[in-house]
């Protein structure tokens, strides 16, 4: 399908300003299937949560094992709500056995094109 007959991605849903975050997280050596593994569930929990706007979830196709998420929430009370969820605190007290140096964040503003 070409990119044009696409439908376009709900961008008009994010507000000016949202909360966004950019996370990173490495897998221990010989655990990266095993982070894989309790990382996947994630994608349908958060996208399932009527606060989230947009989440992906990556995996550096040259370092298997290297984690990158991007999260999309319309305001920061949102997203520690997110944080506080028991499957998000589950997985983090997982990361202490399969993660290198725990989760690497960037909490970031989302840039609109003003009105025209």
């Amino acid at each position: 399908m070409a990119a044009r007959e696409r439908a376009a991605p709900p961008y008009s849903r994010i507000p000016e300003d949202a909360w966004s975050i950019v996370a990173q997280v490495h897998a221990k050596p010989g655990k990266e299937d095993e982070l894989r593994k309790v990382t996947l569930p994630l994608v349908a929990l958060v996208r399932s949560d009527p606060k989230n706007l947009v989440y992906f979830l990556q995996e550096d196709r040259e370092t298997p094992g290297h984690f990158v998420f991007y999260e999309v929430f319309a305001t920061r009370a949102d997203f520690e709500a997110h944080n506080a969820m028991p499957y998000v605190q589950q997985w983090f007290a997982r990361l202490p056995e399969l993660a290198d140096g725990g989760v690497t964040v960037m909490q970031m503003r989302v840039l609109n094109e003003p009105s025209k």
